[in-house]
């Protein structure tokens, strides 16, 4: 966590940063994130469903909580756990950057490489995951799991 903090900390010497993180999933990685990032920032959160109940995102996003903050001219860090078929990054960042931030750049906990339905790269990515249905540190399956200290696969 350390070495993300410090390539973030690099990466705005100046201006705004709004740590922008993706809830529930991202809290926990988030919170240890920003912890390890030295220099000001702020904090808000969105709030997006796609699973429900299953292990497969169900195609359908739904923006559940819009961050109240202003955007413009700011550096947005969107903060997410994983990273799977892209879907929901897709259509955030394609809101988010009609927003006019000064910039805007996704960091992931984990990525699963197989994001067809991205086509904005994620920047900073914490660890490489395998192609199976995870959980804990904040990953869940129907809202269960989440407080688990360590990562598992449900397969």
């Amino acid at each position: 966590m350390r070495a993300l903090g410090a390539e973030i900390t690099a990466a705005y010497p100046d201006g705004e940063l709004l740590v922008l993180g993706l809830l529930k999933g991202s809290v926990i990685f988030l919170s240890d994130l920003v912890r390890a990032v030295d220099r000001p920032l702020a904090l808000d959160f969105l709030v997006v469903s796609s699973y429900g109940a299953g292990t497969v995102s169900s195609g359908n996003v739904r923006l559940l909580y819009d961050p109240e903050t202003d955007l413009e001219g700011k550096h947005v860090l969107l903060v997410e756990d994983i990273v799977d078929s892209g879907r929901t990054l897709a259509r955030l960042v394609d809101l988010l950057r009609s927003r006019r931030p000064r910039s805007l750049e996704i960091c992931s906990l984990l990525h699963k490489h197989i994001a067809t339905e991205l086509d904005y790269p994620v920047k900073y990515v914490g660890f490489d995951a395998p192609k199976e249905f995870l959980v804990g540190y904040g990953l869940d399956h129907a809202e269960q799991f989440r407080h688990l200290p360590y990562i598992a696969s449900l397969a």
